[in-house]
């Protein structure tokens, strides 16, 4: 959820009459409470439908509260490189399902060689390493979207 969304949840919030929106997600958690009296509302709204007002009202004094998740033991990667993804697309770990993987975790890999395959618009894009070093970490799923420079892999330097 960006700030322009937040916002807009604030303004629904104060008009509508509710006292208190509580929403969390996989990795977000946010409580909008207000100082009117409750307006009890049971109603279930679609995710990707817009917020209707409930009671129209004057705006009142609001209060946010947001909770960033708790990271249970930040692992610290500033050790590591991280090899990004130079294209959008389809990330892909092996040439076929049935042939092994490119890299994985643990193997030493060297400037130009190849460590995964990104598919755009029908085109197999075979991604070469940039650096030399140990996989410690692949961060995307075979088969899955990636985007422009979303990271890829952790690499320890040798």
């Amino acid at each position: 959820m960006d700030i322009k969304q937040i916002q807009e949840l604030i303004k629904f919030v104060s008009r509508s009459g509710v006292n208190e929106v509580a929403i969390e997600q996989e990795n977000f958690k946010i409580t909008i409470k207000t100082n009117q009296a409750p307006v009890y509302v049971n109603a279930a709204l679609p995710a990707a439908a817009a917020p209707q007002p409930v009671a129209p009202a004057a705006a009142p004094a609001t209060t946010v509260e947001v909770k960033a998740p708790s990271a249970p033991a930040a692992e610290d990667t500033s050790k590591y490189i991280t090899i990004k993804s130079p294209m959008i697309g389809t990330f892909y770990r092996s040439s076929s399902p049935d042939k092994p993987s490119f890299a994985n975790v643990g193997d030493e890999i060297g400037t130009g060689k190849v460590i995964c395959i990104i598919e755009a618009m029908k085109l197999f894009n075979e991604i070469e390493s940039e650096v030399s070093g140990r996989i410690v970490k692949v961060l995307v799923d075979n088969a899955s979207p990636v985007e422009y420079d979303q990271p890829l892999f952790l690499v320890e330097p040798i």
